[in-house]
């Protein structure tokens, strides 16, 4: 039994959303199950062929459930090869770094979710119980260049995986992308969202002022517990000449400082955070009405 591209996909499953099982000692009865739980008709319909090719022989398709097979030998010829596929015992096998992308894909393509919140909050992640497999996971991401965060939950134990950055949602794309068509449009979105020039100001002052009141009304936001508002971009310039003219224009005092993030991104950030400042941008429809509601109801 080769470890091909096709092994690797259903070796990827089985460990994300899959069961490789026989009945207990004392069961009166004797089986052998091998199946994939899984929603998307795409990746059932993945799982089946590649099995196909494999095994020779097609698990039946349950259209919104399952690909699923009883199969001693199957089941004997993947537990000899690969050990247990229960949740936390699953190993993810040596492959080269091709066969690597593969696996991960498969993975993340049952595992894995997408955020975006526009300018704020975008990665991909994935969340397991199993904390060896999960961090060969992000050594094997490590490999090809893509750096990740892991992290244990303090409630329950899960691992929490996640890729942010643009630099590595786009060696992610390049590199492993989805087969499920939703998480592959995601990501596209999250890339996109990305992309920030340098704020071009207009020299008429009314165009002027109606580009400060759609900046603020497009890109600021309200940190609900604070109560502060605040507008970030990647360059400083941008933040410098909107601090400037918010006080020449409206009397708005702000301040603008440099961050960076967990993966040591540089970004920079303009607050406003004195209450009256706030109230003002408020009085003076700066803000949009999701921002307002945020300080009302904090």
């Amino acid at each position: 039994m080769k470890l091909d591209e096709n092994l690797a996909t259903i070796h990827a499953y089985l460990c994300a959303d899959g069961y490789v099982i026989k009945n207990p000692k004392n069961s009166k009865y004797k089986y052998f199950h091998i199946g994939f739980r899984n929603t998307h008709l795409t990746l059932l319909k993945d799982f089946q062929d590649k099995f196909k090719k494999v095994f020779e022989i097609k698990p039946h398709l349950i259209e919104g459930q399952r690909c699923r097979i009883g199969s001693k030998e199957i089941y004997e010829r993947l537990t000899k090869k690969f050990g247990s596929f229960y949740s936390w015992e699953w190993r993810m096998p040596k492959l080269n770094i091709e066969l690597s992308k593969i696996w991960l894909r498969s993975y993340f393509d049952c595992e894995g979710w997408v955020t975006c919140q526009t300018h704020q909050n975008r990665m991909i992640g994935a969340d397991c119980v199993n904390k060896i497999g999960i961090y060969q996971i992000k050594e094997a991401l490590e490999k090809i260049k893509i750096k990740s965060k892991l992290k244990k939950r303090n409630t329950r134990n899960i691992f929490s995986l996640q890729i942010y950055g643009k630099e590595n949602l786009v060696k992610f794309k390049e590199n492993i992308n989805f087969l499920h068509p939703a998480k592959n449009e995601k990501l596209n979105q999250i890339i996109k969202d990305f992309v920030e020039y340098k704020w071009d100001y207009p020299k008429e002052q009314e165009k002027l002022n109606n580009f400060i009141k759609k900046i603020l009304k497009t890109k600021a936001k309200i940190k609900k517990d604070a109560g502060i508002v605040r507008i970030i971009s990647k360059i400083e310039d941008n933040l410098v000449r909107l601090q400037k003219e918010l006080y020449l224009r409206f009397n708005i005092e702000s301040k603008v400082n440099k961050r960076i993030n967990g993966i040591g991104t540089v970004y920079f950030e303009l607050n406003i955070n004195k209450q009256l400042q706030v109230r003002s941008l408020i009085d003076k429809n700066l803000i949009n009405e999701i921002e307002i509601q945020k300080w009302k109801n904090r």
